[in-house]
């Protein structure tokens, strides 16, 4: 039996969907048989196309909090339906806490924590009206799940996306269900910037457990699935797409030759129930 994740007549938003990981996410709703608007200030320097189709592109300010209350209204207007919104648009430079004002740093948070709040209310006053309700899915990152040096105001709001797509999940179930995906390191146009060459793309890959950095598209199939019926119990769950994470910085350090197979402690004895005494 074949998984088919088929997504024919529904309508998905993709905030920050023209181009990066956001494009990638479109693109899968693409193939999946959906309707897409990408939404950003600017319009994407080629359209968004897959399968023979093409995105629609709609400008919008997220962080105009009236244009983005009536952005969900005129998307349903326009297609007859809103059936999910991915959370995706977000960003930050490099800066260490102390190197700028406070102010700065809000304005990071107000893009990727204050923005996708917004947005998912909008949506909201649109999905439970009806009769299918619909889906939220919280682009988050792992820079919310550990220390993020140079990027703390980023992390931290990543970390309070999280905790919100919790809270939105009950409140609004059974109508909308609302999922964060993780993410870790994604190969995009501008990861160059970040990690330099081709040799440094490769090193920084060589760090992940899978060996290499996500592609887009591998994004954009995890959002397909969680819009999708196949998800249809998942709410308020949070989705690791990071390739096995960081290995931890602790074992390369250690002088001790761990056996493959060790065998546990003595002092670590199984009563027969599951548990570990």
């Amino acid at each position: 039996m074949s998984l088919t994740l088929d997504l024919a007549g529904r309508v998905a938003v993709i905030t920050g969907g023209t181009r990066g990981v956001g494009a990638g996410i479109a693109r899968a709703f693409l193939q999946a048989g959906a309707e897409v608007v990408v939404c950003a200030r600017r319009p994407p320097d080629a359209p968004v196309t897959a399968a023979g189709r093409t995105a629609h592109f709609r400008p919008l300010d997220l962080c105009d909090p009236a244009a983005v209350r009536a952005f969900f209204p005129q998307v349903a207007a326009a297609h007859g339906r809103l059936d999910c919104l991915v959370n995706n648009a977000g960003g930050t430079p490099y800066r260490l806490l102390g190197q700028t004002a406070a102010e700065r740093h809000a304005r990071v948070v107000e893009l990727n924590l204050l923005a996708p709040l917004t947005a998912s209310l909008a949506a909201y006053e649109v999905l439970r009206d009806q009769p299918a309700g619909g889906s939220v899915i919280m682009i988050g990152s792992v820079s919310g799940t550990r220390p993020s040096p140079g990027t703390a105001a980023y992390g931290a709001a990543k970390a309070g996306l999280e905790n919100l797509a919790r809270s939105m999940a009950v409140e609004w179930a059974p109508r909308v269900r609302v999922n964060t995906l993780v993410l870790g390191m994604v190969r995009t146009e501008l990861a160059a910037l970040h990690y330099g060459d081709e040799a440094g793309i490769a090193a920084v890959g060589a760090t992940v457990p899978l060996g290499r950095l996500a592609e887009p598209a591998e994004i954009g199939d995890a959002c397909v699935f969680l819009a999708s019926d196949r998800a249809g119990y998942l709410t308020g769950a949070s989705l690791l797409a990071h390739g096995g994470g960081e290995r931890p910085a602790f074992l390369g350090a250690a002088t001790v030759n761990h056996p493959t197979t060790p065998e546990a402690p003595e002092e670590i004895r199984h009563d027969g129930t599951g548990d570990l005494t």
